[in-house]
């Protein structure tokens, strides 16, 4: 997503603006995973002595020279909630895929209806990750900014390996899904009619869709997905953190796919 109109101080004295279609990224596991990709180009790299330590060979690899720099100038940079971990790269955008690409072959994709908080879309990617999710997809709006960051330090590197597809119409989305590449459509909420669990019989090409925090799944898109499925929670609250409840359910599906 595009960063437009936003002027920001660089870090180590540099004071050009964050430029039209720059993103952040910080924290030794995010900046290490950028590095080792090679379809990531980094413009600039800034890095503390200890950093420096931690990622020499990432950075000698990558055939990157990172400026030194203090901790205090990253923080005043990136401001006082960011753990930088003592270094930050400006970055372009990695290319974006599209539906189709990530629909070609069978697996697990995430859906997420309009999930804004970036903790919670990075953990999510990061559970992708561990699961071998073939890709995440979020609506262009009403989804988290990729420029400043906080989403990338959150997906602890993953953001290099799961393609995360945002879409203009996430139902019409869902449609192609299932009509043009053969997707089943379960979304995720507390009033599911069947409990999704391990002993479920996951079909070979499955999309789980997940709705934001509070409002859930929004009537449109639970009108286009096959199956609505719960959790099976015994406590007193029974319903959970968004991206607790994408852990559980990709577990679950892991599981049920390994048990087909």
């Amino acid at each position: 997503m595009k960063h437009g109109g936003r002027r920001e101080r660089r870090p180590g004295g540099c004071s050009s603006p964050l430029a039209e279609g720059e993103e952040l990224l910080y924290g030794i596991h995010t900046v290490r995973e950028a590095l080792g990709n090679p379809a990531r180009r980094v413009l600039r790299a800034f890095a503390t002595k200890n950093a420096l330590n931690k990622l020499e060979r990432d950075f000698r690899t990558a055939g990157i020279t990172p400026e030194e720099v203090s901790p205090k100038e990253l923080t005043k940079r990136l401001g006082e909630d960011a753990v930088h971990q003592g270094v930050l790269l400006f970055a372009e955008p990695l290319p974006e895929p599209t539906l189709a690409d990530v629909a070609a072959e069978p697996g697990i994709l995430l859906l997420l209806d309009q999930v804004t908080d970036p903790h919670n879309v990075g953990a999510m990617l990061r559970t992708a990750c561990a699961f071998g999710a073939r890709g995440v997809v979020t609506t262009r709006r009403n989804a988290p900014a990729m420029a400043s960051g906080v989403l990338a330090k959150a997906a602890s590197g993953a953001l290099e390996h799961v393609p995360l597809v945002r879409v203009t119409n996430l139902a019409r989305a869902m449609s192609e899904l299932r009509r043009d590449h053969g997707f089943t459509l379960w979304g995720l909420d507390s009033d599911g009619e069947a409990v999704l669990d391990c002993a479920t019989n996951v079909p070979e090409r499955i999309a789980l869709v997940l709705g934001a925090e509070g409002k859930g799944l929004r009537l449109k898109t639970r009108e286009h997905c096959d199956a609505i499925f719960r959790l099976d929670m015994p406590g007193a609250i029974r319903s959970l953190n968004v991206s607790n409840a994408a852990a559980i359910a990709l577990f679950a599906l892991h599981q049920g796919r390994r048990e087909s």
